[in-house]
């Protein structure tokens, strides 16, 4: 009786495989890790940029600023009800971190107003991902 050889990995041949692919995750994941933060501060920027435009096409309908940033999403009650128009905002924005935004009106450096960021950690000052993000590059507090 002839016996035939069944071709198939050898446990050896799967650990082998195992490893390589344990090793290149390991440098996937190091390389991805490093660019969370970079695209929350991205998209920071992006969402200070829209704020900031909702606040200017507010000033231009009431001849003010919000008192809120709120006030971009829903009709403030010192606003009256025939010259609002629908929300500057479709929604309350935050931070890339899911941060609320600080407001203030007016500004500092002779700015309208500030909108900011307190970072990645949510505190004022900071450096890398924890740096403030502002709406103008002037006076920070």
């Amino acid at each position: 009786m002839e016996r035939r050889r069944e071709r198939g990995f050898t446990l050896i041949e799967i650990m082998v495989v195992v490893v390589i692919i344990g090793i290149l995750a390991a440098l996937v994941i190091t390389q991805i890790a490093g660019r969370d933060d970079a695209a929350k501060a991205a998209a920071t920027k992006a969402m200070i940029a829209q704020v900031a435009s909702g606040l200017d096409m507010f000033k231009l309908d009431h001849n003010r600023y919000p008192d809120r940033v709120e006030d971009l999403v829903h009709q403030p009650s010192y606003i009256d009800p025939s010259k609002w128009k629908v929300g500057y905002l479709k929604k309350v924005p935050f931070d890339g971190w899911g941060n609320p935004f600080v407001y203030r009106v007016p500004g500092t450096g002779g700015q309208p107003y500030d909108v900011l960021s307190l970072g990645a950690d949510g505190r004022e000052g900071g450096s890398g991902y924890d740096e403030d993000i502002w709406n103008h590059d002037g006076n920070k507090r």
